[in-house]
Formats: C-alpha cells, sequence, structure tokens
C-alpha cells in the first residue's frame, strides 16, 4: 500500500481533486481508498442514533451495516495515523489522506492561496492554477486528475 496525504489550506480545493483522483486512479487498475482528517470534537455519529447509544453504553467498536455499505466506529487515545491507515486500509494500492499534514505520509500540496505550505512542511509536489513560489526543485503541477495519476504512478506507486 502506498499512501498520500493531500494538503493544503481551508477550501484550497483538497476534496476536489480527491473526488477526480480516485476515478482516475481506479481506471488504471488500482484499488484505492481514502481518509479524511476531521477536527476532534466533529462527532462521527448521529446523537439519539441505536449506534451512537451502543458506543456511550462502553462497546469498543461498533460496526454499522446496512445492504449496501457499511462503518467502522470506535474511540482511540491518539492512536499513530500510520498504523491505523495500515491496519483498516493496507490492503489497497493507494490511499489518498485528506489533511494529515503532521503525518510521516508523503504529501502533495494542494494550493490556491495564501502562503505555501511547501518549504514548512517537506511535498513531493504542488498543485495550482498558475505558478506559486515555492522552494527550488518541487514541481507544479496543473490540477488536472490525469496529469497528478501521471505524476503519482511515476513518482510514488513505481517505488
Amino acid at each position: 500500500m502506498k499512501a498520500l496525504a493531500i494538503i493544503g489550506h481551508h477550501n484550497a480545493g483538497k476534496t476536489a481533486l480527491i473526488r477526480r483522483l480516485v476515478p482516475a486512479l481506479r481506471a488504471r487498475g488500482l484499488r484505492v481508498g481514502t481518509a479524511k482528517h476531521v477536527a476532534p470534537d466533529v462527532e462521527l455519529d448521529s446523537p439519539g442514533k441505536d449506534s451512537y447509544l451502543h458506543r456511550r453504553a462502553g462497546a469498543e467498536r461498533v460496526l454499522v451495516l446496512s445492504d449496501s455499505g457499511g462503518a467502522l466506529l470506535w474511540d482511540h487515545e491518539e492512536l499513530a495515523t500510520e498504523a491505523l491507515v495500515l491496519q483498516h486500509l493496507g490492503d489497497l494500492d493507494v490511499v489518498l489522506l485528506e489533511g494529515f499534514k503532521r503525518s510521516s505520509f508523503v504529501k502533495i500540496e494542494v494550493y490556491r492561496s495564501g502562503e505555501p505550505l511547501a518549504g514548512l512542511i517537506p511535498v513531493l509536489a504542488v498543485v495550482a492554477e498558475g505558478r506559486p513560489r515555492v522552494p527550488d526543485g518541487i514541481p507544479v503541477l496543473p490540477p488536472d486528475a490525469e496529469e497528478v495519476a501521471d505524476f503519482l504512478e511515476a513518482q510514488l506507486l513505481e517505488r
């Protein structure tokens, strides 16, 4: 499994890029998963729902299932992101992580405005319209899913 964190400032276009990258990578025969970082105060389950009540009663894990999908919910104390991604998504070819800029995963920045993170945080490339000021040697890619997928295949997936 190869993992890539898609980082950037709020409203930079991270989700939009991931939404276009997933089908582009799947069309290349890759099994793709995603993970999204959210603030600690975001409730992942709906208060009052049975699954929420199961967790509040002390269940270590709650698996919510329907005929068409499911979700696994659990509480944890600062487990390493890398370990959780490997444990739950390690059987896939590539995992795109939205956020996780403090993780050890390889990162690509989606840039729209403000001060680029590239230079402050090590990144493999920057995805942007135009030419933002980034340190020398960091490629700037257009926000085109096929071009980003080509770059990822050459730089990350071939490793």
